[in-house]
């Protein structure tokens, strides 16, 4: 069982050590979307729903996401985040309103912050969903996934696309 990190000698899980790892800058950027009614995208657009502005309360909600992700996923490190920021926007595909959700996270420190990262997507697409479902409860939430990262010991990963191929 030594050979995987997250294990220990009796094969139970632990946090990985970390403390011998060089601090380096690391970045990671992850995706999510929430596919809308055109009513739920005219009203984000022209900020009426009754709540409040939908994305700047989702990007507030994926940036304390971000900053506890150590609290949710239990073998991540708490990390001292050095910025958190995020883009949104409208993607219409076959009359379809799709809102993508781009998380950006920096730090400098032993670890990545990927999950982090994944965390405040995630956390912004269910904002989106909870300001908004008293409209429309069909909204759905796509999928998630880490588009790049940089920096670290296994280095930079940066997600194929179909226009790569």
């Amino acid at each position: 069982m030594s050979d995987f990190t997250h294990f220990n000698e009796q094969g139970r899980a632990k946090m990985v050590d970390i403390s011998e790892k060089k601090d380096t800058e690391r970045t990671a950027t992850a995706r999510s979307s929430v596919k809308v009614s055109e009513e739920i995208y005219h009203q984000i657009k022209n900020r009426a729903i009754a709540k409040g502005d939908v994305l700047a309360v989702a990007q507030i909600a994926g940036i304390m996401a971000a900053k506890n992700t150590s609290q949710w996923i239990p073998m991540c490190h708490p990390l001292q985040l050095k910025g958190i920021d995020f883009t949104f926007d409208w993607e219409t595909i076959n009359k379809d309103y799709i809102l993508a959700i781009h998380a950006h996270v920096k730090t400098r420190g032993s670890t990545g912050v990927e999950m982090e990262a994944l965390t405040a997507a995630s956390a912004a697409a269910l904002t989106v969903y909870d300001m908004c479902k008293a409209i429309d409860k069909g909204m759905i939430i796509g999928e998630t996934y880490l588009l790049e990262k940089k920096g670290g010991k296994s280095g930079d990963y940066h997600r194929r696309t179909e226009e790569d191929n």
